[in-house]
C-alpha cells in the first residue's frame, strides 16, 4: 500500500529508513466508493490524500450547476490546500469517479513529517509548487481559452483517462452542455478544431 508514495517521495529526496517508518505510519487508509465525496463544499479540509488508485473530480457550483476543473488520477496527491492549511471553509467539491483507495494524511501528522525529517519541507514544498501549477493552468484556462480550446487541452493533458471519465463530467470541464461537446468531438474528429 505504501510502495508508491515512497517511490514518488525517493523521487524528490532521498530517504533513511526510519523516515519512511515515519512516513507509513504516519497515513493511514480510506476507501471511497465511485460518487463519494473525499470533501464537500461548506466542510473545511481536514487531511491530504495520495491515490493509490482510482480517479477523482474537483468541482464547484457555478449558477446551480457543477463546473470541473480538474480531474486527479492515481500516484497525485488531492485536497483542497488553501482550506487545509489555513483551516477555513472549501468551496471545492473533491468526488471519486471510480473506487478510490488512498493514504490520507491529516495537518499534525504533515507538520510532524515537516518537521523531523530531513528533507520534509522540501517535500511539501514541491507538491505544493506541483499543485499551485495545475490550479493556475485551470485558472487562466477558463477565461482564455475557447470550448474548443479547452476540450484540446482536456486530450492533451488528460488523454489516457478520457475512456475513464463520463462524457457528462468532460463536457462540465471544458464549459459546454454534452450536446456541445458532441459538436466539438466531431469536429476534432474530423480534423477541424
Amino acid at each position: 500500500m505504501y510502495t508508491e508514495i515512497l517511490r514518488l517521495l525517493r523521487q524528490i529526496t532521498p530517504l533513511e529508513k526510519s523516515e519512511e517508518t515515519l512516513i507509513t505510519e504516519s497515513f493511514r487508509t480510506l476507501t471511497l466508493s465511485k460518487g463519494d465525496y473525499f470533501l464537500k463544499a461548506g466542510e473545511i479540509s481536514k487531511h491530504i490524500g495520495y491515490l493509490n488508485k482510482g480517479l477523482v473530480r474537483y468541482f464547484v457550483f457555478k449558477d446551480d450547476d457543477e463546473s470541473t476543473f480538474e480531474f486527479t488520477k492515481e500516484g497525485e496527491f488531492i485536497a483542497d490546500y488553501q482550506s487545509f492549511n489555513k483551516k477555513c471553509i472549501s468551496v471545492q467539491n473533491i468526488q471519486a469517479i471510480e473506487d478510490c483507495e488512498l493514504l490520507v494524511l491529516d495537518y499534525p501528522a504533515l507538520q510532524t513529517i515537516f518537521n523531523t525529517t530531513k528533507n520534509g519541507n522540501l517535500i511539501g514544498r514541491l507538491i505544493i509548487e506541483h499543485r499551485f501549477d495545475i490550479m493556475v493552468t485551470q485558472l487562466l484556462a477558463i477565461y482564455m481559452q475557447t470550448p474548443s480550446s479547452r476540450y484540446q487541452k482536456f486530450m492533451e493533458d488528460y488523454a489516457l483517462l478520457a475512456q475513464r471519465i463520463p462524457q457528462y463530467l468532460i463536457a462540465s470541464y471544458v464549459g459546454v452542455k454534452p450536446q456541445s461537446l458532441s459538436r466539438i468531438r466531431r469536429r476534432f474528429a474530423r480534423g477541424i478544431s
